[in-house]
This record gives C-alpha cells, structure tokens and sequence, in this order.
C-alpha cells in the first residue's frame, strides 16, 4: 500500500564526515536486532512507517525535519544492509535514482528469485516512482528514489521529490502491493497545498477518468487534436453555468508528445497501470487525457491534495490535533528497546539514549 508522505524543508550541506562514520554502525546495529527478532518483512513495514523512518533518522542523530533526513538516513541504510542479512537497499539520490532497476536485478540473482519475482520488483520500481511523479501532481519533482528488498521478493520504497517554489521536500512512502493506481495514498503526513494546486489522478474519485483516459488512448489520437491542439485552457463550463471549480490549465502538447500517444495507440494499453507504466508517458499528457476525459465524459478529477496530517503525533498547538502523549511514550521506550539491545559500542549507546531521554 501507498503508506505515507511527509514534507520537509530544504536544507543545503552534505552529512558531516564524522556523523555519518557513526551513524552507519548504529544503524546496521538497530536494523539487524530487528530483522534477527522479527525478520526481513517487518523492517520494511517499519521503513515504510513515516514515524518509524523519521524516528530512526533522529535517533542516528540526523536534523529531525530536514529534507536530508531522507537522503543521509536511506544512504545509512544502503551501506548497512546487506544480503547476509537477507534484505538489501537499491537505488538512492540523482544517478544512484535511475541505477535502481539495473540493482535490483543483480540483487534478484543473488537472492536466486524467480523470473516473475524479478519482474514484479522492477515493476514496483518503476510504478511507485511514475505515480508520485506524475499521477500526484503536487509539484514535487523526483530525486531520490530507495528500493528495499529482501530474500522472499517483499519491498518498500521510500523516495522523494523536491518543489523548487517552497524550498519543500516531500517524502513518500510505499510497502508492497499490487495496486499503484487505483486509491488514494493513507496515513499521509505533511504540509497541504491550497485547493486546485494538486490533481491526483491515483484518487478512487478518479477511476471513471482512468477508466475514459485509456479508451481516449487506444481510439485513433487525432480524434484529441480537435481538444487540445492549439488549446493553453479547458473550462469545465455547461451552458455558461459556471460551477465553483473550474479548470484553467496550459495544456498544449509538442510533436514529441503526439508521436508518443500515437505509439501508446499503436500498443493499445488494456488498463491505466499498462498506460502510465509506458516510456515518456508523463504529467502533461496524463493530465491532458484526464481534463479531456471530462470535458467528454463529464468525469469528476480529484483536485485534494492527498495530505491529511501534518505530525506523526500531534502539534503542541493542537493542529492538526493536541499531541497524543501515550503514542509518543510508547515511540520512545520502543526505540529505547531497540537502541538498548543493539551491538553497538558503549559510548554511541550512551549519546542515543540521552537524544531519547531528551525527548522524555
């Protein structure tokens, strides 16, 4: 499933050397305790827990809200995992992003998986990453992006995608699933953008604009030239009754754009999953089938921002709700279980413990 998102604030640097010399050690020590007590499988559903990844990102003693947390926590995790361990971490920031499928297929062989497994892992890749980019348009541009997988073929992703308007990172979580596509995101954390900024076109208010999206795709493309060739806005208008939301969107499409809705023609996608998944298929195009889809078939679009809270327990200013002392208790004496129980050398378990105790 589709389990989370938080919104971090730009913060420029690189990990000092010497914090992340420490932080390596801590954080294979406090990934092992968990695999060796509970396996491979709930590592990833904890990494795939907003709190869990941001609350092990503070304990290795990273800055608790910036949007490096992501990236030096999933490096930390890239080199303490292992496949001795039994789960590994593909992929990472900029370069290492786009070498996530060609690792996960090493990592499949190592793991001696089967074809099919092998397959599903690089679909999951790729999925995860086209629906935060370009099916949840909220203006988060992709740059990270952390494949974990372990020895049985189960996954999760976390990734992340920066607006370049705000200076704010967005972190998306996922842990494995079958359906990309077909529902909005649960238990999303963060900052939520005004109405009308986001189009969220994985929403389950969208499945009839999916459903028109494919059937404008596998017709003849020219039958769209007459809707958007030329066009920069669409109105959701019926006989000059303008309704409270209407769409004003540039809209046009290059030769470029054209000559790939001609090949995905060509292909004839049985399904949205099929469509996006297809090379080149991005925001603009998908966001042109879709505002189509309801100028023709008066298909609802879903314009929420899919963000619902803003801290993983509370605020001390009671938004989104007051801080829920039991949840936080509990986060610290779990972690503190953890950390007390890690083969880890004195002195890091000494520091660990006093950043919980700080928070006590």
């Amino acid at each position: 499933m589709k389990t989370g998102v938080v919104d971090l604030p730009l913060h420029p640097g690189k990990c000092p050397a010497w914090l992340f010399k420490r932080m390596r050690p801590l954080t294979r020590a406090i990934t092992q305790l968990v695999v060796e007590e509970h396996g491979t499988a709930e590592l990833l559903l904890r990494l795939s827990d907003p709190m869990f990844f941001q609350s092990l990102s503070c304990i290795i003693g990273f800055d608790w809200h910036s949007s490096g947390t992501t990236t030096t926590t999933c490096g930390a995790l890239k080199e303490a995992l292992s496949a001795e361990m039994g789960i590994v971490a593909c992929g990472g920031k900029g370069k290492l992003s786009r070498a996530a499928p060609a690792e996960i297929a090493i990592v499949s062989d190592q793991f001696s998986l089967s074809e099919s497994k092998r397959n599903m892992l690089l679909e999951a890749s790729i999925l995860s990453a086209k629906v935060d980019s370009s099916c949840v348009q909220d203006h988060h541009n992709l740059y990270h992006h952390s494949f974990f997988m372990d020895e049985k073929g189960n996954w999760a992703v976390v990734q992340q995608g920066m607006n370049s308007a705000t200076k704010y990172a967005r972190r998306y979580h996922w842990l494995r699933t079958d359906n990309f596509v077909d529902g909005p995101p649960q238990n999303i954390a963060g900052i939520k953008s005004n109405e009308g900024e986001t189009l969220n076109l994985a929403s389950s208010d969208s499945q009839e604009m999916r459903e028109h999206s494919v059937d404008l795709v596998k017709d003849n493309p020219n039958r769209l030239r007459k809707y958007l060739n030329g066009q920069t806005t669409l109105f959701d208008c019926e006989m000059h009754h303008l309704p409270e939301r209407h769409e004003i969107l540039k809209c046009d499409l290059s030769k470029k754009d054209w000559e790939l809705l001609q090949k995905a023609y060509e292909l004839q996608p049985k399904n949205y999953k099929e469509l996006i998944s297809l090379q080149g298929m991005g925001k603009k195009k998908l966001r042109a089938l879709a505002l189509v889809s309801r100028l023709i078939y008066g298909n609802a679009l879903d314009w929420k921002d899919p963000v619902k809270f803003s801290f993983a327990h509370g605020g001390k200013d009671g938004i989104p709700y007051p801080v829920d002392k039991s949840s936080y208790d509990h986060s610290i004496r779990f972690l503190a279980e953890i950390v007390e129980g890690a083969e880890i050398e004195s002195n890091e378990k000494r520091n660990a413990m006093k950043r919980l105790g700080a928070l006590c």
